[in-house]
């Protein structure tokens, strides 16, 4: 089922509700590709934050690091 969304001055949309329940997540990977904007769940950066935080590292720190590689691993 396709529906029309409209994107708001700041670049954002509304996901409808069954898109968002179809995601299970509320992190979500961007790619576009071939002229198509393609979502992917996210599903926890929980567990690899734990093992960041007994390394005393300050939360920003944390923080950039698990995205880095969360976009390492999207790549493969």
């Amino acid at each position: 089922m396709a529906v029309t969304a409209k994107v708001t001055a700041k670049g954002q949309i509304t996901l409808p509700k069954n898109a968002r329940e179809a995601l299970g997540s509320d992190v979500v990977e961007i790619e576009v590709e071939e002229g198509r904007v393609l979502l992917r769940p996210v599903r926890s950066l929980a567990g690899a934050l734990r093992d960041y935080a007994r390394e005393g590292k300050a939360l920003n720190e944390i923080r950039e690091e698990v995205w880095g590689e969360v976009a390492r691993d999207a790549e493969c």
